[in-house]
């Protein structure tokens, strides 16, 4: 039976072995990697440097016409990262503006439009009404400092009247008064402690004049 691995063998035994004499020697590499170290570091300085980075130390890259390319490459770089720079703080620029927007209608929101306040002594009340016309809408927050507070908050006009809320003892409160009518919608307050109490009542939304009696 033909042996595939036993003709492998044969060839091999009977191939020529090479001369010793053409092999190069240790010397010989030595000096063909040295040739080569040499001529990479020519073309390095005498070419690639100029064409890539318009540096021309030996006056090569000049002659050839490489050096000017180099710096024009160099130019264009610059332009380029100038060019992102700008737009780079054009973009954030154009960020703080609209942070800006954001947070100048954050604070509008937060704003009061206008805050009443008034002290009442033991046994004192006080009124403080607002005009509103039939839907609108106005916010209030208001707190009692140095005691506490009785309060009812309600309206009327146009033949009709509403209770909104009311408390005793109370010290703060906040909401909304939607007005289901026109007329004036507010608070009658009573102090019923022994002390003096401070009221500061804040308010926006849509209404037309604010009435105190106290």
């Amino acid at each position: 039976m033909f042996n595939l691995e036993k003709m492998r063998e044969a060839m091999m035994l009977n191939a020529e072995k090479p001369d010793p004499a053409l092999l190069p020697t240790p010397r010989q590499l030595r000096r063909s990697t040295i040739a080569a170290l040499i001529g990479a570091t020519v073309i390095g300085v005498g070419a690639y440097l100029p064409a890539e980075y318009g540096i021309d130390p030996t006056g090569v890259g000049t002659v050839l016409g490489l050096t000017e390319m180099g710096e024009i490459k160099q130019e264009l770089a610059r332009e380029a990262a100038e060019d992102a720079l700008i737009h780079g703080e054009q973009s954030s620029s154009l960020m703080d503006d609209i942070f800006g927007l954001f947070v100048g209608a954050a604070h509008a929101q937060e704003a009061w439009t206008d805050t009443v306040s008034f002290t009442l002594d033991p046994g004192a009340t006080a009124e403080i009404k607002l005009v509103m016309a039939a839907g609108d809408v106005a916010e209030y927050s208001w707190m009692a400092t140095g005691g506490r507070i009785n309060f009812d908050l309600h309206a009327h006009g146009d033949g009709q009247s509403i209770d909104y809320d009311r408390g005793r003892g109370a010290t703060e409160g906040e909401g909304l008064i939607e007005a289901p009518f026109p007329g004036e919608h507010g608070w009658f307050w009573r102090n019923r402690d022994d002390t003096a109490v401070t009221v500061t009542l804040q308010l926006r939304g849509r209404y037309s004049d604010i009435v105190e009696t106290h």
